[in-house]
């Protein structure tokens, strides 16, 4: 189950990660031509969801890898599912469809949840 998990957790880590980077430093116009969702919410948010998902990364990985509180990975797994369905309705508010990849995201983090509660 161990092995299971690192083979999920490690690409969702380093997904959020990158994404969380990007809307964390990078400008608006830096952001619409690769989300173009990013003239619905105000920029602090925008920072803010930036500095969710590196924490979220981060709560993925450190946990089971120091073995202080293991079960906050679960916590990190679902806290992904919940932003992921939030972003879901964000871009259907916006009038944007393309949602495959907040699906499969969604599908990912779940099957992160199972595994993290057995570490």
């Amino acid at each position: 189950m161990n092995i299971a998990y690192w083979i999920i957790a490690v690409p969702l880590a380093l997904f959020y990660s990158y994404a969380g980077t990007l809307k964390a430093i990078r400008s608006r116009d830096q952001l619409r031509p690769m989300m173009a969702w990013v003239d619905l919410m105000p920029l602090p948010a925008l920072r803010a969801l930036g500095a969710v998902e590196i924490l979220g990364a981060a709560g993925l990985v450190l946990p089971p890898l120091t073995g202080i509180v293991p079960r906050l990975a679960a916590y990190a797994a679902i806290g992904f599912v919940l932003l992921q369905a939030g972003a879901i309705a964000v871009h259907l508010r916006g009038g944007d469809r393309r949602i495959a990849l907040n699906a499969a995201l969604i599908v990912i983090a779940a099957a992160a949840v199972w595994p993290a509660t057995r570490l």
